[in-house]
This record gives C-alpha cells, sequence and structure tokens, in this order.
C-alpha cells in the first residue's frame, strides 16, 4: 500500500460530507417547493374549469331565454288588451292566451328564470330596475316605482333583461335634478341608466 492510498490523503481529496449534505437538502427542499407551486397550480386550473363548465351549463340557455321574452311579452300585451267581458269563442281564445302565457312563465320558472315586476311602490333598485322616465306621485314615497312598464328578468340571479319602470323623484316635485352622469342609477353602467325626463 503506497503512501498515497492513506485515508488521511483520500479524506482531503474529497469534500467535506456536511457541505455536500446540505447542498443536496436545499435541493431537495427547492424541489418539494416546486413541485407544491406546479401542484396548486394545477388544482387552481381544475378548480377554475369546472367553474366555467358550470356556469356554462347555467347560463347556456341566456341567450334562449332572451329570446323567449318577447313572446312573453306579447302574450301580456295581448291579455292586456283583451275585452273583460268577452263570451262564447272569444272568452275561449282569451282563456286559451292566459293559460299558454302561464304554461310559459312556469317553464321559466322551472328553467330558472325568474320574472322581475316591481309593484307600486317598491324601491327602485338600479340593479333590477332601468328607469325610463320620473313622474311626481304623491301617493309612493320619493325613489320608488310607480309603474312597471316592461317586466324584467334574471336567470338564476344574473340579470338577463331589467324592468322597464317609471319612478317618482328623489327630490321634492320640479326639484329633481339629472346626475352628473345622466342616470338615475348608481351609475353609467348600471341596469338603471339613463332616466328620460319627458313624459
Amino acid at each position: 500500500m503506497s503512501e498515497d492510498d492513506t485515508p488521511a490523503n483520500w479524506e482531503a481529496d474529497t469534500p467535506p460530507v456536511d457541505a455536500e449534505v446540505e447542498a443536496l437538502q436545499a435541493e431537495v427542499q427547492a424541489l418539494k417547493e416546486q413541485v407544491l407551486r406546479y401542484a396548486a397550480d394545477a388544482e387552481n386550473t381544475k378548480r377554475r374549469a369546472e367553474r366555467e363548465a358550470n356556469d356554462a351549463r347555467a347560463y347556456a340557455i341566456t341567450k334562449f331565454a332572451r329570446d323567449l321574452l318577447g313572446v312573453a311579452d306579447n302574450f301580456d300585451r295581448a291579455l292586456a288588451a283583451a275585452p273583460a267581458d268577452a263570451d262564447g269563442p272569444a272568452r275561449n281564445f282569451v282563456v286559451g292566451v292566459e293559460m299558454t302565457s302561464k304554461a310559459l312563465q312556469t317553464a321559466f320558472e322551472n328553467n330558472g328564470l325568474k320574472k322581475v315586476d316591481p309593484a307600486k311602490g317598491e324601491k327602485f333598485d338600479p340593479h333590477l330596475h332601468q328607469a325610463m322616465m320620473e313622474q311626481p306621485a304623491d301617493d309612493v314615497p320619493p325613489g320608488t316605482v310607480i309603474q312597471t312598464l316592461q317586466p324584467g328578468y334574471e336567470l338564476l340571479g344574473r340579470l338577463v333583461r331589467p324592468a322597464m319602470v317609471v319612478v317618482s323623484p328623489k327630490a321634492s316635485a320640479g326639484a329633481a335634478a339629472p346626475r352628473p352622469e345622466g342616470g338615475y342609477g348608481e351609475g353609467p353602467g348600471d341596469a338603471g341608466g339613463a332616466v328620460d325626463t319627458r313624459a
């Protein structure tokens, strides 16, 4: 055995074990953190995809529902124009229109489409209502609905169409000033949008 092969010389040529272990531990820790980040990103992507798929399923009928709202409006107009004292075949026709309108509303409700039809005196909500005009009224509080011109609809809590309403002015009669944005609601992007003060 030569002098170069002695254990003392061999240990002098090799790096300290502690430094190598620390370097490996640091590398393992860095790899663990990287794996955890990738796993978190994958989980977030999976949740986002599930949420988007659920929304797509829930709101898939939005365009179809919006197209059918005109049909529901026509039924309402037909019933409003129908004579109250109709008899014979005319009465049967009116009853048929009423039944068809109710069946359509039932189909809407079964699919999560809810009618927004504010009653007189209900507080104006710019997220659900669109103010078409202001009109002074003594029988309702300021800032409330006087009349619904066209009902609105929401699908599973998401507004499809705002209800078009006439509202009483928030200020005293004749002193109501338009907002700087020109709207009655909270802002230009709200459903309550602009108010047509021409009566």
